[in-house]
C-alpha cells in the first residue's frame, strides 16, 4: 500500500471491498458500473488537466511555503474586519475539532441538542447586545445581513404603502462601501430604489419604506441614530442599524431607540479576518416579523416527556417550503463561527467584555489625543475605536507600509484608524511616531493608555447584557473547556458515524486539509490589505479558480458566493446582466423543474424574474416535451433554466444534452445547480452537457466540512459569454470587464475555507478526483443493492443504476402506522444521523454515502436498516407503543427504574451487537415541533429562571 498516496486515505472501500462490492451489485469492473450509470455521449474524452497529486506531507510543506508569501502587518484598516485574539481553548476545542466541525445542520434535533444550546447562546449574546426581541442563528456576512434587512422591511411595508408601490429606501452615505455595493446587487432587481445621502438631511419624505444607518460609520463616527429613528416612526419609515457588535457593549442597543431591525458580523468577537471570511453576521429584528426573519431560528420547546428540548423553530417560513413566495434563499448559516463567537461571549462573560470594549475604546482616546498634540485634527465628534485624521495620505502610508502597518485611506487628505482588542501601547506609540515622522516632528512617547469616554451621553450604554447564567459560569479554561465538551457528547458528527445524507455530500474532511486554517499567516489577512501583502492568498484562489474552471468545462470562475443559495443568485444575475447587455432586458422568465430545491425558485425571484415550473415523469426525469412547450410559449422573454444534475431524484438523465439545446434554440441560458456535482468530477462536467453557468458546493464536493450548518462555500463557473459579469468589489479588484455589483461582503468570499478545497484538489489529483466519483457511485449502488428486498429505489437510470445517491420509498410503511419520520428517529438508537427525509418527495429518504465511507460502515447502516425494517414489519396500525413510535430511546429513560414498554430495554437501545461497542445516545426524547412553534422562545433563560429551580 502506497502510504503517500492520499486517495487511499480519502477513499474508505479498500481494493478487496471494492471488488466484493462489484459482485454484490452484479458488474464485472468499475467501467461496466460507470458505462451503466453515466450515459455514454456525455462522458469526457480525456482526464482532467491538473498537477500531479501531492502526499500530505508534500501538501503542507507547499501550503506552508505559499503562506510566507502572505505578509502578517499591523492592521487597522476597519471597515467591518478587525485582528482579534480567538482563546486557544476555543480554537483547540471547536474549531480543531471534528465533534463540531463534520456535524450536519441540526435538523435532527435530538441528536443536535448541544450545537442548538451554542446557538441559542449565540441569539441571545445578539438579543442582549442589540436589544432587539429576536435573532436568528447567524447568516453569512455584514453586507449580507443589511441586503436581507432590506429585503424584510419591503416585504413588511404596511398595506397602504404596497398599495402606493412605496420603494425608496434610503442609505446613509457612512455605510460600509461592500455593503452599499451589496444593496445595489439585491435592490435592482426586486424594485427597490436606493436614495444614498447625509442622515442630517434626510426629509422622511412618504415616499420611503425604510432606511438603513452604519453604527458607528465606516469613518468612524458615532451618528445620532436615536434622534433618526423617532423621527423615522413618526413617518411611517422603518429603520435598519448596521452596528459593530463590540462597539454595542459601550454604546446604548438601538433596539432600546425602536429600530426595527439590527444587523452586523459577530467577526470581533475572536475569530479571525481570514482575508474576508468565514465570519458570523448577525441579525435581530422584532418578533412581529419573526415569520419573515430570513435564516434559521432556535426555539425551545419539550420533548416526548415534557422535558426541555431545543429545535430549528419556525420552518415553515423558510425557503425550503415557501419557494418562489419565500423572502430569501439564505439555506446556509456560518454555525461554527457562530458556535465560537457565542463561545467568546460564554468565556469573557459581561464583565470580560466590558473591560476588552473599554481597553479598545480606551486606546483610540488616547491616540486621538496625542495626535492631536502633534497637531493632526481628529474630525470625529463621537467615536467607539475608529478616527478619523485630516492628513497627507500618501506621505503617511508610505512611512506606514515601511513600518508594517496599514490604515484606510479613503482620499488623499484622510487616513482613518480602528483601533482592536489586539493593539498594544508599542504598537500606538509605533502609530504616533508615523504620524510624526510624516510631518517632520519628534513623536510623543505614550506611557500609559489613558481612561476616557467620547461617546455622546445620549447614546451611551445604560442598560446591562449577558446577565443569564451560561455567560457567568464558564469564565477558567477549565470550565469552558467542560462545558464545550458537555455540548460536543450531545451531538452525532462525522467522528461518530456515516451522516448519508442525500444532495449534502458529507465525505471526509481530512485533517492535512484543515490544519492550514489554523496558522496565523493565513488567519490574520484583512481582505482589503495591498495586493502585495495577500500574495499567497492570490496564487491560491487563482489556483483554485482555475482548477474549478478546468473541473467544470468553463472559462472562468468566481469564488466570491459565500454559500450554495448565493452561488445561485450569483450565477443568475449574471445570466441577467448577460441578457441586458444585448438588450434583451424582457428577458425573465426561468424555467425550474418541480423536483428542484426550494433555494432554486427562491433564488429566481431574488434576482427579478418570474419562475415557471416544468413537469417530472414517472421515473423522476424532467418532462422534456413539457419542458420543449414552455420553453417554445416563453421564447421571447425565457431567461434561464435551472437544473441539477444528476437530478433531484439521483438519476443521470440521457436526454441532457436535449434539454440545454432546447433552451439555447429559444434564447435562453442554462444553469446548472452543482448540488450533485460529486457525481460528475472527472467523468463528465457542467459544460460537456450544454449549461452556461454552474454554482459549486464547496462544503459537499470539495471537502469543506458543513460546520453543524455552515461555512458554505459557493463560487460560480461560467463559460465564455458570461466571464465579463462575473461579480466585483467596490475595494479590491477581481470579477470581469463588466462585473455585476458584489455577492457577498468580502472580493474572494470566504478565502480561509477555500485553502481546504484547494488541498482537497491538489492531494488528489485528476486521477483521485476521478477515482472518487467513481466510489461515491459504487457506494450509492452497493447501498442500493443491499436494501433491496427491505427498501424500494424510488427511481434508476435506464440501465437500473443510482448516481451517487438514491431514494428509497418509505411510504408503503403506512400500512402498518409507520412514517418516514419514525425510522429517522429509530436510526439514531442505532447510532446513525437519518438520510435526507421527505425531499424531493414526501415520504422517502435520499440516502448518499459518500466515496469515505468504507465497506464495514456501510454494512452497518444497512444492517440498521434491515433490522428496522424487521422491526416494521411486527407492528400493527393500531399499535403506537411500539419501538419506532418511542424512537429515540435516552440513557435516561433506559436506566429508569420502571420500564412498561411492551419490548425489552435490549431492543431499545442494543437493537444489533456492533451498537455496544460504540453507542451514541440521544439526550432528548422526539422533541414537539408544534409546541415549539405555539410557544417561541429563542434565547436563555434568565438567571433567575435557574434560581428559582434551587
Amino acid at each position: 500500500m502506497n502510504t503517500a498516496d492520499f486517495s487511499l486515505r480519502h477513499i474508505g472501500p479498500r481494493e478487496a471491498d471494492q471488488k466484493l462490492m462489484l459482485q454484490t451489485i452484479g458488474v464485472d469492473s468499475m467501467e461496466q458500473l460507470i458505462y451503466e450509470t453515466i450515459p455514454d455521449g456525455i462522458r469526457l474524452k480525456s482526464d482532467l488537466d491538473l498537477d500531479a497529486p501531492m502526499s500530505e506531507q508534500e501538501y503542507l510543506l507547499h501550503i506552508y511555503d505559499l503562506s510566507k508569501k502572505n505578509k502578517v502587518y499591523k492592521t487597522y484598516i476597519g471597515l467591518g474586519y478587525h485582528p482579534t485574539i480567538l482563546p486557544a481553548v476555543i480554537q483547540r476545542n471547536i474549531l480543531e475539532n471534528p465533534g463540531w466541525y463534520t456535524a450536519y445542520t441540526p435538523y435532527q434535533a435530538e441528536i443536535a441538542q448541544g450545537r442548538l444550546e451554542a446557538l441559542l447562546n449565540f441569539q441571545t449574546m445578539v438579543t442582549d447586545l442589540t436589544g432587539m426581541e429576536i435573532a436568528n442563528a447567524s447568516l453569512l456576512d455584514e453586507s449580507t445581513a443589511a441586503a436581507e434587512a432590506m429585503s424584510l422591511l419591503f416585504s413588511v411595508r404596511d398595506r397602504s404603502q404596497k398599495k402606493a408601490g412605496i420603494n425608496k429606501f434610503f442609505v446613509s452615505e457612512n455605510i460600509l462601501p461592500q455593503t452599499l455595493s451589496l444593496l445595489h446587487t439585491r435592490a435592482t432587481p426586486i424594485g427597490i430604489e436606493l436614495v444614498i445621502g447625509k442622515e442630517e438631511e434626510f426629509n422622511f419624505s412618504s415616499e420611503f419604506f425604510g432606511a438603513i444607518l452604519q453604527y458607528p460609520g465606516k469613518h468612524g463616527q458615532v451618528t445620532d441614530i436615536k434622534s433618526f429613528i423617532e423621527k423615522a416612526n413618526t413617518n411611517n419609515i422603518k429603520v435598519a442599524i448596521a452596528a459593530d457588535i463590540m462597539s454595542l457593549i459601550k454604546l446604548e442597543a438601538p433596539g432600546k431607540f425602536g429600530a426595527d431591525v439590527v444587523v452586523g458580523t459577530t467577526q470581533r468577537f475572536g475569530i479571525p479576518m481570514g482575508y474576508g471570511g468565514p465570519h458570523a453576521a448577525y441579525f435581530a429584528t422584532k418578533d412581529a416579523y419573526k415569520r419573515d426573519l430570513p435564516g434559521r431560528i432556535i426555539g425551545v420547546t419539550k420533548d416526548a416527556n415534557g422535558n426541555r428540548a431545543l429545535r430549528m423553530a419556525l420552518q415553515t417560513r423558510e425557503q425550503h417550503i415557501k419557494r418562489d413566495k419565500a423572502t430569501s434563499n439564505i439555506c446556509t448559516a456560518q454555525v461554527l463561527l457562530a458556535v465560537m463567537a457565542g463561545m467568546y461571549a460564554v468565556y469573557h462573560g459581561p464583565k470580560g467584555l466590558e473591560f476588552i470594549a473599554n481597553k479598545i475604546h480606551n486606546k483610540a482616546v488616547t491616540l486621538a489625543n496625542t495626535l492631536k498634540d502633534l497637531g493632526f485634527e481628529q474630525t470625529n465628534t463621537s467615536f467607539f475605536d475608529t478616527l478619523h485624521f485630516k492628513a497627507d495620505a500618501k506621505a503617511i502610508q508610505k512611512i506606514a507600509l515601511k513600518n508594517k502597518m496599514n490604515f484606510y485611506y479613503p482620499n488623499d487628505e484622510s487616513v482613518v484608524i480602528s483601533l482592536n482588542e489586539t493593539a498594544t501601547i508599542i504598537d500606538i506609540n509605533k502609530i504616533v511616531s508615523i504620524f510624526a515622522k510624516s510631518i517632520k516632528k519628534d513623536t510623543i512617547v505614550i506611557s500609559k493608555i489613558s481612561e476616557g469616554n467620547v461617546i455622546q451621553k445620549d447614546l451611551k450604554r445604560n442598560t446591562t447584557f449577558l446577565q443569564e447564567s451560561v455567560f457567568n459560569s464558564h469564565h477558567s479554561e477549565t470550565e469552558l473547556m467542560r462545558y464545550m465538551k458537555n455540548l460536543e457528547r450531545k451531538d452525532l458528527a462525522l467522528n461518530h458515524s456515516m451522516i448519508s445524507l442525500g444532495s449534502c455530500t458529507m465525505k471526509l474532511n481530512a485533517a492535512a486539509e484543515m490544519l492550514p486554517l489554523s496558522w496565523f499567516k493565513w488567519g490574520k489577512i484583512h481582505p482589503f490589505v495591498p495586493a502585495e501583502q495577500a500574495k499567497g492568498y492570490l496564487q491560491v484562489l487563482k489556483a483554485l479558480e482555475d482548477q474549478l474552471t478546468e473541473i467544470t468545462g468553463f472559462a472562468g470562475t468566481s469564488l466570491q458566493p459565500n454559500s450554495g443559495a448565493q452561488g445561485e443568485f450569483a450565477g443568475l444575475m449574471v445570466i441577467r446582466a448577460y441578457h441586458e447587455s444585448r438588450g434583451d432586458h424582457h428577458r425573465n422568465i426561468c424555467l425550474i423543474p418541480s423536483s428542484a430545491h426550494g433555494t432554486n425558485p427562491a433564488s429566481a425571484v431574488m434576482a427579478g424574474m418570474k419562475v415557471v415550473v416544468t413537469k417530472s415523469t414517472e421515473e423522476g426525469n424532467i418532462d422534456v416535451d413539457d419542458l420543449r412547450e414552455k420553453a417554445e410559449l416563453h421564447k421571447d422573454n425565457l431567461s434561464a433554466l435551472m437544473v441539477t444534475y444528476p437530478s433531484t431524484h439521483g438519476v443521470y438523465e440521457s436526454g441532457i444534452r436535449e434539454i440545454t439545446k432546447i433552451i439555447h434554440d429559444n434564447g435562453g441560458q442554462v444553469y446548472m445547480d452543482g448540488a450533485n456535482m460529486n457525481a460528475q468530477v472527472g467523468l463528465t462536467n457542467p459544460g460537456n452537457i450544454g449549461a452556461d453557468v454552474c454554482h459549486l458546493n464547496l462544503h459537499k464536493t470539495f471537502a469543506i466540512p458543513h460546520g453543524g450548518g455552515g461555512p458554505g462555500v459557493g463560487p460560480i463557473c461560467v463559460a465564455k459569454q458570461l466571464v465579463p459579469f462575473l461579480p466585483g468589489n467596490p475595494l479590491v479588484k477581481t470579477g470581469g470587464d463588466k462585473a455585476i455589483t458584489a455577492i457577498s461582503a468580502a472580493p474572494f468570499g470566504s478565502s480561509l475555507a477555500c485553502l481546504i478545497s484547494y488541498g482537497y484538489i491538489k492531494m488528489l489529483g485528476a486521477s483521485g478526483l476521478k477515482k472518487s466519483t467513481e466510489m461515491a457511485i459504487l457506494n450509492a449502488n452497493y447501498i442500493k443493492k443491499r436494501l433491496q428486498g427491505s427498501f424500494e429505489t424510488l427511481y434508476s437510470g435506464e440501465r437500473g443504476r443510482a448516481a451517487h445517491e438514491m431514494i428509497i420509498d418509505c411510504r408503503p410503511f403506512k400500512a402498518h402506522g409507520i412514517e418516514v419520520v419514525d425510522i429517522a428517529k429509530r436510526l439514531m438508537d442505532y447510532g446513525f444521523h437519518a438520510p435526507t427525509v421527505s425531499f424531493p418527495v414526501a415520504g422517502t429518504m435520499m440516502i448518499e454515502p459518500t466515496e469515505s465511507e468504507s465497506k464495514q460502515e456501510m454494512d452497518r447502516f444497512c444492517d440498521a436498516m434491515i433490522s428496522i425494517k424487521h422491526e416494521i414489519d411486527e407492528i400493527s396500525k393500531e399499535d403506537d407503543n411500539n419501538m419506532l413510535k418511542n424512537a429515540p430511546h435516552t440513557m435516561a429513560m433506559v436506566t429508569d427504574d420502571e420500564w412498561l414498554l411492551p419490548y425489552t430495554r435490549q431492543q431499545a437501545a442494543f437493537p444489533l451487537e456492533y451498537v455496544r461497542d460504540n453507542k451514541f445516545w440521544p439526550s432528548v426524547r422526539r422533541v414537539d415541533d408544534a409546541y415549539g412553534d405555539r410557544n417561541l422562545i429563542c434565547t436563555c433563560a434568565p438567571i433567575e429562571a435557574y434560581m428559582e429551580e434551587v
